[in-house]
């Protein structure tokens, strides 16, 4: 993954990340995130994937349920955020992709296998975010 900061401005900071053949989307933009020292972030993407394997969070269990998918696609959109957990970087992130039958798939991204790229673009913002365990959810979430 190639990367460079396209703006910066008070406190504000965007990056362009370029994905290439064989990066896993997910564990890059963590050890990004944590590099960068991100907290507060969003990032919208497209491209494509050689695989994934996509989660689906069930309410009754509280928990996820995967869901690999081992074909080519087309990344549509891809969206998230990054934000600090108990000092770490916390990226989540939503993606619908496109099969080549054209049936949209789409959940939670765990795992993305770049095939041929991905143009990822990310914005820092001046106000960061935090995540906290929430009892009720099972979920961690972001605290205003």
């Amino acid at each position: 993954m190639k990367s460079k900061i396209i703006h910066e401005s008070a406190g504000q900071r965007t990056f362009a990340l370029i994905f290439e053949t064989g990066d896993e989307v997910m564990a890059t933009l963590e050890r990004f995130a944590a590099e960068n020292q991100l907290t507060g972030s969003h990032f919208t993407a497209i491209g494509a994937f050689s695989e994934a394997t996509l989660a689906y969070f069930d309410w009754q269990k509280k928990d996820y349920t995967s869901i690999p998918i081992h074909e080519q696609l087309e990344v549509l959109v891809l969206a998230g955020d990054v934000a600090e957990e108990d000092g770490r970087r916390k990226v989540h992130a939503h993606v619908v992709l496109g099969t080549s039958g054209g049936e949209a798939r789409g959940g939670h991204l765990k795992v993305g296998k770049v095939r041929p790229t991905l143009e990822l673009i990310l914005t820092e913002s001046p106000a960061h975010l935090k995540k906290k365990f929430d009892p009720t959810t099972g979920l961690t979430l972001i605290r205003l």
